[in-house]
């Protein structure tokens, strides 16, 4: 039934790239088979022909395109017309996550930490489980496989904890994510440096529930069927380091690369240009893999450079107050808004004409504090910002947002009795109250 419901779930988006996932999950599943009964010197070549199969259809899908574009510019240089088609396609929902999932499977099966799976529909099941087909967590073979194959009962208190995490993701996402949506989209196509900055900050909340709301919606269904999946997310704008940042952050895609890519590269148990390679590699690697484009390769090298400049002021300085100083959590949400800036836009260009317009407004406020005592001009921003409607909504949103998230952690503490059933309906009612009632795209969807 799950299986059945995981196909339609994905038909539902376009039918037949149904057969996408069928040929992947194929040549995974006897991929799994063939490096289990291998002999040992053979094993790696039945990884490496998987591993080529999902990168190849996702390259396919996701950066043919992109290449093929640069490939253009280079033969125009040399005044020659360029002989590769482009592909009009669609690309396939949620297919960078499913295919690291199909992925972690064959690798994990190879180092010997997963059996390989002898039943078809059990393995197509852990690829479509539709709560988190699309947009994750990215699940790894042991922690869900065998659940599986778990006879499930009837637990209400088990249901019930489910439905407090599926309705404060739609929270999340209704109340927060889409009011915020209203505010960025606006703003980022005014003229005013100030009005870019507000963009990015409330951007910084809106990709945060809008991810975060989906997640706890997959991990909240799921656990409604007996299914637990792994945490992915923690608090992460509670940070004090980028590095902390990151262990918070999108956990299930984090812990994928430094698995499957940092640590078998050495990790930090190497030399130390190896190691800022390990870095600089990983995070490269995560920017392109939320989209063909120059904004967010830019994004991973902006977090490559925030890792390693914190890494070299941990070992450089002593200082336990310039320390403090230096890592705080404003200090860090902060360079997470600038890189978001990149993550947000389409173009480069786009990107530095509004950091540009940014600076300068804070320059100019600036200026005018230190030459007139500019505090009427702030307040009259500020009465602008007040008298917008959705601005003030969207404060109050993520005024409760941060408080929740302060006081209490869903994935920890459950409610019971009359607190679960208070918490529940109030949801319910600032859902029905001031929910966006759009049609509003989860934002990770794109990738």
């Amino acid at each position: 039934m799950l299986l059945v419901a995981s196909c339609y779930f994905y038909m539902y988006f376009v039918p037949v790239y149904i057969l996408i996932l069928f040929i992947t999950i194929v040549i995974d599943y006897y991929a799994g088979l063939a490096i289990e009964n291998a002999k040992p010197d053979r094993k790696k070549q039945f990884l490496i022909l998987s591993i080529v199969a999902n990168v190849g259809i996702l390259f396919m899908f996701k950066y043919f395109n992109f290449f093929n574009e640069q490939f253009a510019h280079l033969t125009d240089f040399f005044h020659h017309p360029n002989p590769i088609p482009y592909i009009d396609i669609l690309l396939p929902i949620g297919l960078s996550f499913h295919t690291f999932q199909a992925m972690s499977y064959t690798i994990e099966v190879y180092r010997g930490n997963q059996k390989a799976e002898r039943h078809f529909g059990y393995y197509a099941l852990y690829v479509m489980y539709y709560p988190q087909l699309v947009a994750g967590p990215i699940e790894r073979p042991q922690n869900v496989l065998h659940q599986f194959h778990t006879p499930q009962v009837w637990n209400t208190d088990r249901v019930i904890y489910g439905l407090q995490l599926m309705v404060w993701g739609l929270f999340k996402k209704v109340v927060v994510a889409d009011r915020l949506s209203i505010v960025v989209n606006s703003y980022y196509s005014g003229t005013d440096g100030w009005n870019y900055l507000i963009a990015s900050l409330f951007f910084a909340f809106q990709i945060y529930c809008d991810f975060s709301g989906y997640s706890d919606i997959a991990i909240g269904s799921s656990k409604v069927m007996g299914i637990d999946l792994m945490q992915n997310f923690d608090k992460p704008y509670f940070s004090r380091t980028i590095s902390e940042f990151w262990s918070r952050w999108h956990i299930s895609l984090s812990s994928w690369f430094k698995d499957y890519v940092y640590i078998p590269l050495g990790g930090n148990r190497t030399t130390t240009a190896k190691w800022i390679r390990n870095i600089v590699v990983v995070f490269i690697l995560s920017g392109i893999w939320h989209g063909a484009n120059y904004t967010f390769l830019i994004w991973g090298l902006l977090h490559a450079v925030y890792t390693l400049g914190e890494l070299w002021i941990k070992k450089s300085v002593n200082n336990r107050f310039v320390l403090k100083l230096v890592f705080n959590r404003l200090s860090t949400f902060s360079l997470v808004c600038f890189a978001w800036i990149f993550f947000r836009l389409h173009s480069l260009a786009e990107c530095l004409h509004k950091i540009r317009e940014i600076l300068f407004s804070i320059k100019k406020m600036v200026g005018q504090f230190y030459r007139y005592g500019g505090v009427d001009s702030l307040f009259l921003y500020w009465n602008s910002l007040t008298s917008d409607f959705n601005v003030v909504l969207s404060m109050f949103a993520i005024g409760t947002l941060l408080l929740a998230d302060w006081q209490f952690n869903l994935y920890e503490k459950k409610f019971s009795g009359k607190a679960a059933f208070m918490f529940f309906w109030i949801c319910l009612l600032i859902i029905g109250l001031f929910g966006v009632n759009g049609h509003e795209q989860f934002i990770y969807f794109q990738f």
